[in-house]
């Protein structure tokens, strides 16, 4: 039998007993304690919630309105095919629906922003959980905002960290998954978002860090973008790549562990290199003057409210023929500046010897002194009169030799002086040569213009203001009033043509001269451009040369006061051109846009038509606002008769055959040419107005501040090719056109007249009572009769 316990042993166990029975008293009592606590709590919070929800809940602003999302859209312009030409406002954003939002993309923000944004009701409660293990140190930090959450804060609250603020948040946030669905929430997210860069939402950040649409990311590139919600400036891709680059890593992790892509597809996103665009977009359209145009037309009639509601506006540029113009004009001016002078480097920098502190201070030095398209900046390394080597801000280094330092020879020279000479750290311009080796150059001073009209209906296909937008935003081609030269020769012609003169009329090409008494003030001795004179020639032979004589004697006949009413008839304001003799060279004032709806009279037979830009506006869903129908020919006012237009033509054709435009011709290979040079005095403007019957186009060129532009620059040499490389691309395909013979004009003898003068019963001669002037060595000829003298001095005077 087993032994009797003995009295201790009953001690020990009683006093146990006792000890147990009072630990399970006092937890008991800790246990009702705490539950009595809690049910206090969770009442208490309830009240609160119950509170808040009675006073903050109607209080919280009305958000119906985001079931029809409408953010602040900027004010975009396109060409006539929809190629973008600008934007404007202070947010770029692009709306776009959520079913047009790339799977991959609306992945990657998942992944990181609310993985289960699609599971939980607004408020990821198993996310604050762990946003609160990972404020004690227990997991990873994966934040506890879900994407509704953002919304709310986002569109409606301010970024102040305070309870008050974050209850609204909440509240917010369960009316938002009450009143809307998941993929709208989404959507507003995905399009609201601010993302650096000026960019708002994925769509704007896909084009300003890749210059890609959104439906192409790649699953590397929809995982960079990702990370930029969370601090657009910290994990900018452009400004601060390595941590941008630290933070995709890990987003494309995060892809992965929720299933979204594989590990291999990780694996290949992780190597893949990115292509970040940092600088401007080249692939747009230069188009920037017309952009400004339209913005200026836009802003006239909305205000404000143009920049935030998304208008769409609809030009006729043709983009192509943009393209075509901006090229054209800008090789142009840099031809010139080939010719000119080197004035020097923009900049000189003290560099340093050591790699890294070079790279900084040509970094810093070309921050100032950034590229001009195709006219890059450099800082010379090296120099020597046979070969300088530069380096350019994205740390290419690039050697200049032979015929690359000719334009800056005087740079080179041991005698150049100190502000010209090209040596180590001189901030210097070049560009890429068509065989591809790099020419020393230098920014242009001078300006110029090109415009191109559809003669037709008025309608602007390619205009360019200005060398370049960002250097100087004055548009040249609306904007500058300039003496047009020679080129305005053609509308004296014209004006002769109805009072009598044909083209076969023969008109004395003799010097002229008038003396104060003649004119009033000074005497006036005119010229012709060469300084030579011809004597007697047919009036198309004058104007093939720009005999500045013969447009003077047909101007005398004519009368400046009549010459001066008949050139209001093209669109020209006769207060601009004053009634005198000087208007038979182009002394008034023009636009190269206003030339080219002048010239389009004659190209359309006969029609003024106005320029204009805007075809339609539309809302951001594509609704049209407005809409402009093209006007018809025939429908425009008449300027001239149809047989005027007809020999202008005629006489116009024989400029660009054989006469100071033959090049035209001559390079294009087509006859439907016409137009007219112009050099004004002192070749301070340089002019090509011409036009084929489908397009009217003028080119400009000349300083801000006029100046000489060099005694051998002439309309022809100048302007004239330009129009040419403009139009080489313009009528590609388009069929050679020849032109109608309207009613009342004959041929006869091979020369064109007017009915009522093909028997000489125009004007068959002038200044032919003078044949002593055929030679520039005679004295200068006698003040013309009494009668006519009168008429001068008249003209002359106030």
């Amino acid at each position: 039998m087993p032994p009797s316990p003995s009295k201790s042993s009953d001690k020990s166990d009683t006093a146990s007993t006792r000890t147990r029975s009072t630990w399970l008293r006092w937890l008991l009592r800790i246990t009702l304690w705490m539950t009595g606590l809690a049910a206090a709590a969770a009442v208490g919070l309830a009240l609160i919630i119950a509170v808040a929800l009675a006073v903050a809940y109607p209080n919280l602003p009305d958000i119906s309105d985001l079931a029809d999302y409408r953010p602040k859209l900027p004010l975009r312009v396109y060409s006539a095919e929809g190629a973008l030409l600008g934007e404007f406002g202070e947010e770029r954003r692009n709306l776009t629906p959520i079913e047009d939002i790339p799977k991959v993309m609306k992945d990657a923000v998942l992944a990181i922003e609310d993985a289960r944004f699609f599971q939980h009701g607004g408020v990821d409660y198993k996310g604050v959980v762990r946003a609160g293990l990972a404020n004690l140190g227990r997991v990873k930090s994966q934040g506890a905002s879900t994407i509704t959450m953002q919304v709310a804060r986002n569109v409606y609250l301010s970024s102040e960290k305070t309870f008050t603020r974050k209850i609204y948040e909440i509240l917010l946030t369960f009316k938002l998954e009450h009143l809307l669905t998941k993929d709208q929430i989404l959507e507003i997210y995905m399009n609201q978002i601010f993302l650096g860069n000026r960019a708002y939402g994925f769509a704007a950040a896909s084009e300003a860090y890749f210059g890609k649409p959104l439906k192409s990311l790649s699953i590397a590139e929809a995982a960079m973008l990702a990370g930029l919600p969370k601090a657009p400036s910290a994990y900018n891709p452009i400004s601060n790549p390595k941590r941008a680059r630290v933070r995709q890593q890990y987003i494309i992790e995060r892809m992965e562990e929720n299933g979204f892509i594989t590990a291999q597809q990780a694996a290949e996103a992780k190597k893949e290199e990115l292509k970040i665009r940092t600088g401007p977009d080249n692939t747009r359209v230069h188009a920037e003057y017309v952009a400004e145009m339209a913005r200026q037309l836009i802003f006239t009639q909305y205000g404000n409210e143009a920049y935030t509601r998304g208008l769409n506006v609809y030009t006729t540029l043709n983009a192509a023929e943009q393209e075509a113009a901006y090229s054209a004009l800008r090789r142009g001016i840099m031809d010139y500046e080939r010719r000119q002078q080197y004035r020097g480097p923009e900049k000189f920098v003290a560099l340093p010897t050591a790699p890294q502190e070079v790279e900084d201070a040509i970094d810093d030095a070309l921050a100032n002194h950034p590229d001009n398209g195709d006219v890059l900046s450099a800082v010379v390394l090296e120099a020597t009169p046979r070969k300088i080597v530069a380096a350019r801000a994205n740390g290419d280094t690039l050697e200049i030799t032979g015929d690359g330092l000719k334009p800056a020879q005087s740079g080179l020279s041991d005698k150049a002086p100190p502000n010209i000479k090209i040596r180590r750290g001189a901030v210097i311009r070049v560009v890429k040569t068509p065989k591809g080796a790099w020419e020393i150059t230098q920014l242009p001073e001078v300006e110029g213009a090109f415009v191109a009209l559809d003669p037709r209906n008025g309608s602007i296909r390619a205009l360019v203001g200005g060398f370049d937008f960002d250097k100087n935003k004055f548009n040249h081609a609306a904007q500058a009033w300039r003496q047009p030269g020679s080129s305005f020769k053609p509308f004296i012609y014209s004006a002769a043509l109805e009072k009598g003169f044909t083209p076969a009329t023969v008109i004395n090409d003799a010097p002229l001269f008038f003396d104060a008494g003649v004119t009033g003030g000074q005497p006036w001795e005119p010229k012709n451009y060469d300084g030579k004179y011809d004597g007697p020639m047919s009036m198309r032979t004058g104007l093939a040369k720009s005999k500045n004589m013969i447009s003077i004697r047909i101007l005398q006949a004519v009368g400046p006061k009549t010459a001066q009413e008949w050139v209001g008839r093209f669109g020209f304001d006769p207060e601009k051109h004053p009634a005198y003799l000087t208007m038979a060279l182009g002394a008034g004032s023009v636009t190269p846009l206003q030339m080219a709806a002048a010239y389009s009279v004659f190209a359309n037979g006969g029609y003024r038509v106005n320029p204009w830009l805007i075809t339609k506006v539309t809302d951001h869903k594509g609704r049209v606002i407005s809409e402009t129908t093209p006007p018809v020919t025939s429908e425009q006012p008449r300027a001239i008769e149809a047989r005027n237009a007809f020999l202008m033509n005629s006489l116009l054709q024989e400029v660009t055959r054989t006469g100071t435009a033959a090049r035209a011709q001559a390079t294009l290979k087509r006859p439907d040419l016409y137009g007219k040079t112009g050099t004004t005095n002192d070749s301070v403007d340089a002019w090509f107005a011409g036009y084929q019957p489908t397009i009217a186009a003028v080119t400009w060129i000349g300083y801000d501040t006029p100046r000489n532009l060099g005694s051998r620059e002439t309309g022809g040499g100048l302007s004239l090719p330009v129009w040419i490389s403009f139009m080489e691309r313009a009528l590609k395909g388009v069929p050679v056109m020849e032109p109608t013979v309207p009613a009342g004009v004959v041929n006869v003898g091979g020369e064109w007249f007017y009915d009522e003068y093909a028997r000489s019963a125009g004007v068959s001669s002038v200044g032919l009572e003078d044949q002593r002037s055929t030679s520039p060595a005679v004295t200068p000829q006698a003040p013309p009769p009494s009668e006519e003298r009168s008429r001068i001095l008249d003209l002359f005077r106030n």
